[in-house]
């Protein structure tokens, strides 16, 4: 079983990224919310926390390789597919957010704010509270050991943390993409997209 895999991303769609590792290229479908961040990290060595799967009707299935860029995110998304009525495809498009924030959501019995996943109707979302709730606290909280509210510690948004994973999935430790995050938002004070900011950093990590 493949277990991760670290390589050079040669591509990025929508729903898929491929991998370049060593004389092989690898297909991973990816989750909604990555590929934006993603995109900023083409020809650059990347590595993905992989879940393998079966898909397909009757006789006849493929094998399919899923990536994730955090070992957390592969962890929700297990629990998220023992939902009924969810398979990898369907949790894969769903995931249009930071995991820690659907798991909040879940653990506050947020059913409404379920629906604002895509491809997640009134009925799937209370499916996936009465099933998930209690279960999801491990994944509840900021991305990256941030604090609660009141401690001084800064909220990120999914687009800061995006690019800070990006920078650290590059080998830069969290301490040095954090201070990197910083000047790359007052040199692009008006980003609102991660790989604007992953660009900037890029580029102030060069010049050092």
């Amino acid at each position: 079983m493949i277990a991760s895999l670290t390589g050079e991303l040669s591509h990025v769609d929508e729903e898929r990224v491929f991998l370049r590792a060593g004389p092989v290229e690898y297909e991973l479908l990816v989750p909604a919310a990555d590929t934006e961040a993603l995109r900023a990290l083409l020809d650059r060595p990347v590595t993905f926390y992989t879940l393998f799967f079966l898909q397909g009707d009757g006789n006849s299935f493929e094998p399919t390789l899923i990536g994730f860029r955090e070992i957390r995110d592969k962890r929700f998304f297990e629990k998220f597919i023992t939902v009924k009525g969810i398979g990898p495809r369907t949790a894969l498009r769903a995931l249009t957010m930071a995991t820690s924030e659907i798991a909040s959501a879940v653990e506050r019995k947020d059913a409404k704010f379920l629906t604002g996943l895509k491809g997640i109707g009134k009925r799937t979302a209370e499916l996936i509270v009465a099933e998930l709730s209690g279960k999801l606290g491990a994944f509840v909280g900021v991305p990256g050991g941030a604090t609660n509210p009141g401690s001084g510690a800064v909220r990120r948004s999914s687009i800061d943390e995006d690019a800070l994973s990006a920078l650290v999935a590059l080998g830069e430790s969290r301490y040095n993409a954090e201070e990197l995050l910083e000047r790359a938002r007052s040199g692009v004070p008006d980003a609102t997209r991660a790989d604007q900011l992953i660009r900037e950093m890029l580029r102030l990590r060069s010049s050092r």
